[in-house]
């Protein structure tokens, strides 16, 4: 009889990479993967910590696996998994406990299981010390996605101990993949049929820092270098996310001349406020990262900027607040990830006085989504009439554009057309109406599919385009 896995993944892209990666485990021991709503013989959970939201998220979903399936073995890996292992082991019907280290093996683990199940009493905790950790933990490549853009971790780890964040502590120290690794695995990729790959990690722009010193190793520019000469039918390359202080002048110069790196950079900013800034210990003041982004935009044409931010730190006022909405505002993001903070214990701003009450919170938190919405389509309307090209993804359903009244998004309409859906690589997310609808789209359109369009409308949640090539 085939056993049976199925899988959740609470979190960040990395997350989604390794939950991935350790089902290429069970596949390999004859694992079938279902749904992780059906009935399943193991279920594997991957957990996030950055919030008490991720806490809580996580504890929900391994209790619902219980409840699906008393008799299955249940497996929590992650940050959570890794931050407070005996949490974990309070919940009833939990099996094994591994957090971001040792994931080979829990294949042979849950093997012991099987066989001493009836007998078992508490989990079996697999948590070692990540901060003693020293190299980068080598996963399978899975290539079990569909054809559009592959994750590679490059880089786990991060040495910068901002003030509210637990990942330095759940994640351990800079570890970088070596090079000739990474290059093997994109080159494997792109020969499947990927046509975009994002490079991703915890700290993407540390590669490479824990060897720097002294021994001529690369850091992230030359790995860009590495894959874009040796991996000639790459079509798309991405960059996941850079720190402010760590984009040299070689990477810009690489984006600036190469048709493979997508015009598209992630700089966290977390707050627009220098005195936040320094509280938070974030190594930038806002004139400085203002001055990086205008140097970006002025050498990468049709640069998108996307960003993260953070409301509600200990000892934001007001006044703090309507500074980092103003400075957001004229910086022109063409999109925010917004984040409400979250004390995390062990950290030094869960006690730091002036904790901000959680209405204002809220309420900052939904100005800056706004802002948000309002940026996306300001930044692709810069686009409008222009040919773009457009990796498709999904079949959406979206509201009908001839339905609405001068192309006003405002409006509501229930009418809605098929369109096929995916990004630019300056990450504008463009539909076009599939056969049977206005302008719609001629020829053979799929997930994985580089297209040529003009774009005819620009929205926040999507952009219109129509057809020219395929």
């Amino acid at each position: 009889m085939v056993k049976t896995v199925a899988a959740h993944t609470l979190g960040c892209k990395v997350n989604q990479q390794e939950t991935e990666a350790v089902l290429v485990f069970f596949r390999l021991q004859g694992y079938q993967v279902v749904d992780f709503a059906e009935t399943a013989d193991v279920y594997l959970i991957n957990t996030c910590t950055v919030t008490h939201l991720g806490d809580r998220k996580s504890r929900q979903i391994i209790r619902r696996a219980r409840r699906r399936n008393p008799e299955a073995l249940v497996v929590v890996i992650g940050c959570y998994a890794q931050r407070a292992p005996e949490e974990i082991m309070e919940i009833p019907g939990v099996d094994l406990i591994v957090g971001n280290q040792d994931r080979e093996q829990i294949i042979s683990q849950l093997e012991k299981l099987l066989a001493t199940k009836p007998e078992l009493g508490k989990p079996v905790c697999l948590v070692r010390d990540i901060r003693l950790a020293r190299s980068f933990e080598e996963l399978p490549l899975s290539l079990e996605r569909n054809r559009t853009r592959a994750l590679v971790k490059v880089e786990d780890g991060c040495n910068q101990f901002c003030t509210y964040c637990i990942v330095p502590y759940t994640r351990g120290p800079v570890r970088s993949r070596p090079a000739e690794r990474v290059v093997d695995e994109v080159a494997r990729l792109v020969e499947a049929g990927y046509q975009e790959i994002v490079l991703t990690g915890i700290h993407t722009s540390a590669y490479g820092q824990e060897w720097r010193e002294g021994r001529g190793n690369p850091n992230l520019a030359d790995l860009i270098h590495l894959i874009l000469k040796e991996v000639p039918g790459l079509s798309r390359l991405r960059i996941s996310s850079l720190e402010p202080t760590e984009v040299p002048e070689e990477l810009i110069e690489l984006m600036s001349k190469s048709s493979v790196l997508c015009r598209h950079l992630h700089i966290p900013l977390q707050n627009g406020d220098d005195q936040i800034l320094e509280s938070m210990r974030r190594p930038y003041s806002t004139r400085q990262y203002s001055g990086l982004v205008e140097r970006l935009r002025k050498q990468i044409p049709g640069l998108a900027v996307t960003t993260d931010v953070m409301v509600g730190f200990p000892g934001e006022t007001e006044v703090h607040f309507q500074r980092s909405y103003d400075y957001i505002r004229d910086l022109g993001f063409s999109d925010l990830h917004v984040f409400k903070y979250s004390p995390r214990k062990g950290t030094p701003a869960a006690d730091f006085k002036d904790q901000v009450l959680s209405p204002d919170k809220e309420t900052r938190s939904q100005r800056l989504m706004a802002l948000a919405q309002e940026a996306k389509q300001s930044f692709a309307a810069q686009f409008r009439d222009c040919s773009l090209a457009v990796l498709l993804e999904e079949e959406v359903e979206v509201p009908d554009l001839m339905e609405l009244d001068r192309f006003d998004w405002v409006k509501q309409t229930s009418k809605t057309i098929r369109c096929w859906a995916g990004y630019t690589d300056n990450y504008i997310r463009v539909a076009i109406p599939v056969a049977g609808s206005a302008n719609y789209a001629e020829g053979p359109l799929g997930p994985g599919k580089l297209v040529r369009v003009i774009l005819n409308h620009s929205g926040a949640e999507f952009s219109f385009g129509s057809l020219t090539g395929i």
